[in-house]
């Protein structure tokens, strides 16, 4: 399990992808001298398990199933990835709870600079937008973020990004059209679960 505070931004040294899945590399010397094999790294928000540690660099395999799911598949030498370790027990919840299980992905709709910061919309599909409401949590490539708007009409929501932020996250780099990983707060599809089996309905 994940906060969605990210611990550092990698950066992708080499990614491979084949008919069968993909294998990449990212240097982040300081998470990769604080993991082990077998460790989970949250990649841009999805759960990945260390392969390989060298120098420096963490390796990581990515199966069919991640690629169709995510935008690990578009990740090129030199990108800005957000990592993070899952929390420990005991640990400070600070952002909310992510399972690093990414629901699908949005695209980056609008940035704007507002006041010290910057507001972003993303659109994404009704499977998505349906568990998302308004001061609600979100994560946006592993980030936990805050939804400040949402139009169902448009497909779209928006977030309000402070600097620091901005500053230690791939945010950044971020322009329009790219893609990026969603996953929607949990709670909220456990009650529509519930709710469609109590209730009978879709």
């Amino acid at each position: 399990m994940f906060t969605g505070i990210v611990e550092a931004a990698g950066t992708v040294q080499r990614i491979a992808i084949s008919e069968a899945g993909a294998r990449v590399e990212i240097r982040a010397p300081r998470v990769a001298s604080e993991v082990r094999l077998g460790d989970s790294v949250a990649v841009n928000g999805c759960c990945l398990t260390v392969v390989e540690i060298t120098e420096g660099a963490l390796g990581f395999d990515a199966v069919l199933e991640t690629l169709r799911r995510t935008n690990l598949g578009d990740l090129s030498e030199g990108d800005l990835v957000n990592l993070e370790r899952p929390l420990r027990a005991g640990g400070s919840l600070d952002g909310h709870i992510v399972q690093g299980h990414v629901d699908g992905v949005g695209v980056l709709h609008t940035l704007q600079p507002e006041g010290n910061g910057y507001r972003l919309g993303f659109k994404c599909g009704m499977e998505i937008l349906r568990y998302i409401v308004e001061k609600g949590s979100i994560a946006v490539d592993g980030i936990s973020l805050t939804v400040a708007a949402l139009d169902d009409a448009t497909g779209t929501f928006q977030v309000a990004i402070i600097p620091h932020t901005w500053t230690v996250t791939n945010l950044s780099q971020r322009r329009i059209g790219d893609r990026v990983n969603l996953e929607v707060d949990l709670l909220a599809k456990y009650v529509e679960r519930l709710l469609s089996a109590r209730l009978g309905s879709d």
